[in-house]
């Protein structure tokens, strides 16, 4: 930026402090105080010193806060993730041995059947599997055999040749050795080799761990989807000795249909065992709090917190990461507000905070077609009794928001289909009804989160935003008129 962009403050040097400015007004010495103030004035510069002494720097908030008594004592219990202590896992004693019963033949050095969870979100699939791995590899260490834990999350990952590089990393990790390959511009194959290298080099026996499995679709071009072709690649590489170490493969998965979209050649390599999981009721929900409520300090926790915390958890297909992560934040809104205990209105506020963040991390990596299906299904829910949309009164409005934005318009068949896609995200959920002997089928589906949620979550999009709720809505209820 030039000086021309700024007042020399030397300009007026040698003027006379009373002489005229450029306008003509009189001009004033700055250093002189006027002989008085207004009130306004007076209290304004009251309120400007106030703010001056009532200022603090950074380090002085970050000294401040550091000294306060927090609530939270062991945030790590917080975490849903977090490997707990068997006595803290709650309804799952059948499906705890079944999973130890067949993974133990790894302590003896053999090679232990590959594995299917399923199940609803939240349902402890991953916390059991990494709670029956870490015990395994505790006592292998004792045999002098060398156990390794490769798990991957495939939500994120788009491609084949991502998660191959992403198991080579975290085999990698486990073994603490380096990656000798890219993760971009080589083939598929030095993947696979680096990989199988790597377990080969370091571990005796290894569990692969492919949670929320379903996720890995990959390009849409090939014949079977990418998690098809891992699970083929990965069994067979364990039969054909392309892996000389034992391994085992668990598949997981919240789509309790997965297997039906594997191919013949990957279901007559992988041959999983199953194990299901259900949901947890609200009573399961508060054990699994109790046995976490030490990760606050004593007497922090107000009577009706967990049994509210395990209620809202409960709507949502009894889901323990929801119940778990509602208390952790329930307990940082408190520590911020300056409370000293936990209290129900912060289970509430918590609520709304999980509940949209749960639909933040959905709708953000999802297209905008998907968005206006998933918009329209939840405008229907919104003005339903029982929060269920039909599919034809979905896809009507779902016309609706195409014409108005201008967007391309698909057919009611993949308008469905790209809500039935919804459900591998344990958003959305359905089921297929009928008019009447000699009406139609259709799907009504029903949404895990409140539709007001998802429907205020999607309007920061700004092409969905250009459309009024007012007039959504009026389109919604017509629609629903029609219907009956």
């Amino acid at each position: 930026m030039g000086t021309d962009d700024f007042e020399n403050p030397r300009e007026n040097t040698g003027k006379s402090k009373d002489g005229p400015t450029e306008d003509g007004t009189p001009s004033s010495d700055s250093s002189e105080r006027p002989e008085s103030l207004s009130s306004s004035e007076s209290e304004a510069a009251d309120d400007s010193q106030s703010i001056e002494d009532d200022s603090q720097s950074i380090e002085d908030m970050l000294l401040e806060f550091d000294q306060q008594e927090g609530l939270i004592r062991d945030r790590s219990l917080l975490d849903p993730n977090h490997i707990v202590e068997e006595d803290r896992i709650v309804g799952r004693d059948s499906q705890l041995q079944e999973v130890t019963k067949m993974l133990r033949v790894a302590l003896g050095d053999n090679r232990p059947p590959n594995l299917f969870l399923y199940g609803p979100s939240g349902t402890g699939k991953s916390l059991i599997t990494k709670a029956v791995c870490k015990n395994i590899s505790e006592i292998c260490e004792t045999r002098d055999i060398r156990f390794g834990t490769i798990e991957v999350n495939c939500q994120d990952l788009d491609t084949l040749g991502v998660a191959i590089y992403e198991l080579a990393n975290c085999a990698a990790d486990e073994a603490q050795v380096e990656v000798e390959v890219p993760k971009h511009g080589v083939a598929t194959k030095e993947k696979w080799d680096e990989l199988y290298r790597i377990v080969n080099e370091n571990f005796d026996s290894a569990v692969f761990v492919l949670d929320e499995l379903d996720m890995l679709v990959g390009r849409r071009d090939k014949q079977e989807p990418a998690f098809s072709r891992l699970l083929y690649q990965l069994s067979r590489a364990g039969a054909n000795n392309e892996l000389t170490a034992h391994i085992s493969v668990v598949a997981i998965s919240n789509d309790t249909k997965m297997m039906e979209s594997v191919g013949s050649r990957a279901l007559s390599s992988f041959t999983p065992e199953d194990v299901h999981f259900d949901d947890y009721d609200a009573n399961q929900l508060q054990s699994i709090l109790r046995r976490r409520q030490d990760a606050f300090f004593e007497n922090v926790l107000d009577e009706d917190v967990i049994p509210l915390a395990a209620a809202f958890a409960a709507q949502t297909h009894g889901d323990a990461r929801k119940a778990i992560d509602l208390m952790r934040v329930a307990g940082e809104l408190a520590e911020r507000e300056g409370d000293d205990n936990v209290r129900e209105v912060h289970v509430r506020q918590a609520q709304d905070k999980v509940e949209k963040n749960r639909v933040l991390e959905v709708v953000r990596g999802i297209s905008t077609q998907k968005k206006l299906c998933l918009y329209a299904t939840a405008a229907v829910a919104a003005e339903t009794a029982n929060e269920a949309a039909r599919s034809t009164t979905g896809y009507r409005v779902y016309q609706f928001l195409t014409d108005a934005i201008d967007a391309e318009q698909y057919h009611q068949e993949t308008y469905v289909n790209k809500m039935k896609e919804m459900t591998t995200y344990s958003l959305v959920d359905f089921e297929r009804r009928s008019h009447g002997p000699s009406s139609g089928m259709f799907l009504e589906f029903q949404f895990g989160e409140r539709p007001e949620t998802i429907l205020e979550t999607l309007r920061e999009d700004s092409r969905i935003n250009v459309v009024s709720p007012g007039e959504v809505s009026s389109v919604v209820k017509a629609q629903i008129r029609d219907e009956t």
